[in-house]
């Protein structure tokens, strides 16, 4: 790509191998002030021609396109090769047809008198026939690529408007919900081989226990399986080869654009900005609290910050580096010490030293900061966290880097210990953007921290101390857990769901499609049917609520109003002792999530019993937040409208041992975007 960039700065490479079976056709994504990205698209001999002809034809121009000279700008080019390669116009597409079934959809449900609640459960639905649509693409609905299609021609045959309530509602309710020997035999003939996916996602949904008389006609799910079987449904995060294609990147852009409003202060995030947000927020956490444990592993002449002078241009990102190898033009260089000789250095600089829209000015500024933060590595005078963010190093390889070379197992157990116990916050999560980003730097850290342990094992048993099972024994259980599940990847996804990951968002819609997407990711880890563990329920780790309003520690709560009356009733110290009551089931709540074999009525029973004392606690609270609020709870009923306008959450309840503990240890998440002339600066 380099390569070709000096020929033509835009540019399609068409790879092709020996044997002429496949190519991939290569576009490269160049956006000012954003990192360039490679668009790949495969295409195998054999496969429909189809997909290819499509994007060729973005790149047939006609007499109209070229001016009366007979020219046409790279600006006019670049549109059309990108509205055929670039992945974001696949997504924009299937947003925008989107759009058009989401309003047919409601349109065909019956039984929901309420508007709020009516479109809430056009969004449940799609969810869920979305999910199902992906992973019955792997054929992991009794083996059938197109199940639900199947099933609804099934119930045709026997009657009008049965799939709805006769089918869908057991598949969701008693198929995915339950394991295959709870299940009657009966359901399980009419559903086939199904996998039980547990996960929340599947179980009654608040719209459905407030309205049970919901209907729903075939004709509306024909109509929306007619749409969906226009695209091509992957659980994998290749880049997509047509604009048939959708992976479940899809789902995130459909909220922000769809269900999110601005007006509710909601704002798409692109994935570059979540991950340099969340990385040099995590990292110096991980970092810092492995060092509180094993200090010596950050000091002197073997520290860890040896490896930023072992190689400097490791940990200095390529955009900082890029044409930094080649030595500059002599009337540029003339520059430097001659400010009367700089007359080019306002001119564009070719690709092979500039990074895209840069001049030679900006060039020579680039390379001189890369000068600069190189001998200081060089020299050994980056050597704490803070220095890594300042001089914008890549945080995420060194820590990486730092893992995998570490020679002593404290380190090792020092960083482990962080990353198990670390609490990342998006307090408006909206569907998940940020958390995503997190998920990915410590997928990437959790997995260096297990391969490590493995070395350290077999290193040991080489050297002939293999009948000491007690040396790394740490090591050794942390190991078992994780190879007694069908995919390590997937056991890791998991557990950094349920013990490292939460949200909260005002919008009830938002926090569904989080959780759904984290699902999805999690089954994409599952070649094999019979290899799909239950998915975990993640609810009481991504909730709903206002985060602005509510009690967020126990010393807040005034259960006696305004009138500054001691609490000699001990409500408060009543209260903090149930809400620890809730934290602790919630604890075992947790462990339940990965262990193997755990019975569907053992979850829920455990789920229920949680959610009844959390809304009793709520409710009490609500109560003593109105008096807050003006509102004397003695001669007015705190009614429903109120807490519907003003949605309180009560952090110290519903996170309660995180907040006795200090709070959240990393928080992350968009700043507060306001137009400056919003501000009143006094």
């Amino acid at each position: 790509e380099k390569e070709a960039g000096k020929i033509a700065a835009e540019h399609i490479i068409i790879f092709c191998d020996i044997a002429e079976t496949l190519q991939i056709w290569q576009w490269t994504k160049r956006e000012p002030g954003q990192p360039v990205r490679c668009r790949e698209h495969r295409h195998s001999k054999g496969q429909d021609g189809l997909p290819l002809i499509l994007k060729l034809r973005n790149l047939l121009f006609t007499f109209d396109d070229f001016s009366p000279e007979g020219e046409i700008s790279i600006i006019d080019v670049r549109a059309k090769t990108r509205a055929g390669f670039d992945v974001d116009t696949v997504t924009k597409k299937f947003y925008e047809r989107f759009k058009k079934e989401h309003d047919a959809f409601l349109k065909f449900i019956a039984g929901i008198p309420d508007e709020h609640f009516h479109q809430w459960y056009v969004s449940v639905m799609l969810n869920r026939l979305m999910f199902i649509y992906f992973i019955q693409k792997r054929g992991f609905l009794n083996n059938d690529l197109n199940y639900l299609r199947t099933r609804l021609a099934e119930s045709r045959a026997k009657g009008p408007n049965r799939y709805y309530q006769h089918f869908l509602i057991p598949l969701f309710f008693e198929g995915f919900a339950k394991r295959e020997n709870e299940r009657s035999q009966a359901m399980n003939k009419m559903l086939g081989k199904i996998p039980y996916l547990h996960g929340g996602l599947f179980l009654e949904h608040e719209v459905e226990q407030k309205f049970p008389q919901i209907s729903i006609p075939d004709e509306a799910f024909e109509k929306v399986f007619t749409f969906f079987e226009q695209y091509q449904w992957h659980l994998d995060e290749r880049p997509v080869e047509s604009n048939t294609e959708i992976n479940p990147d899809v789902l995130g852009y459909i909220f922000e654009k769809y269900i999110n409003q601005k007006q509710m202060g909601a704002y798409y995030t692109k994935e570059d900005i979540t991950e340099y947000i969340s990385k040099n927020t995590i990292i110096p956490f991980l970092l810092d609290a492995a060092k509180e444990k094993c200090r010596i592993a950050f000091e002197g002449q073997s520290s860890v910050w040896r490896l930023l002078q072992e190689n400097p241009d490791r940990y200095i990102y390529e955009s900082v580096r890029h044409g930094t190898e080649l030595p500059l033009p002599g009337d540029i260089a003339a520059g430097i010490k001659y400010v009367e000789k700089r007359t080019g250095w306002n001119k564009p600089a070719p690709a092979e030293y500039a990074l895209p829209t840069e001049i030679w000015r900006e060039v020579v500024a680039r390379r001189q900061r890369y000068e600069e933060i190189w001998g200081k590595l060089c020299n050994g005078e980056v050597c704490n966290v803070n220095d890594l963010i300042t001089y914008n190093l890549d945080i995420r390889q060194f820590a990486q880097d730092m893992i995998e070379n570490c020679e002593g197992p404290e380190l090792l157990r020092a960083v482990w210990h962080a990353i198990q116990k670390i609490t990342v916050l998006d307090p408006t999560c909206g569907s998940g953007a940020f958390l995503f980003a997190a998920l990915g730097i410590l997928v990437v850290l959790y997995e260096a921290c297990l391969d490590r342990m493995q070395v350290f094992v077999d290193e040991f048993d080489a050297s002939g101390g293999a009948h000491s099972t007690k040396k790394f024994s740490d090591f050794r259980e942390t190991l078992a857990r994780t190879t007694s599940h069908a995919s390590r990847r997937y056991f890791v996804l998991k557990s950094i769901m349920v013990n490292n990951l939460y949200g909260v968002d005002i919008m009830e819609e938002a926090t569904e499609i989080c959780n759904l997407r984290l699902f999805l990711k999690l089954v994409s880890q599952v070649e094999r049917v019979e290899d799909i563990e239950p998915l975990p329920d993640i609810d009481f780790n991504i909730r709903a609520g206002n985060t602005l309003v509510g009690y967020a520690t126990m010393d807040g709560i005034n259960p006696l109003g305004k009138q500054g009356m001691l609490d000699f009733d001990g409500i408060t110290e009543r209260i903090k002792e149930q809400a620890g009551d809730v934290a602790r089931l919630f604890d075992r709540f947790q462990e339940m999530q990965v262990e193997h074999g755990m019975a569907s009525q053992d979850f829920m029973a455990a789920k229920l019993e949680i959610q009844k004392r959390l809304k009793s606690l709520g409710q009490e609270l609500n109560q003593y937040l109105a008096e807050d609020y003006n509102i004397d709870r003695k001669k007015k009923k705190v009614d429903d409208k109120w807490l519907e306008s003003h949605r309180p959450f009560h952090w110290c309840i519903e996170f309660f041992d995180i907040i006795q503990q200090g709070g959240f240890c990393v928080v992350i998440g968009n700043s507060p975007y306001v137009s400056i002339k919003e501000v009143g600066y006094k």
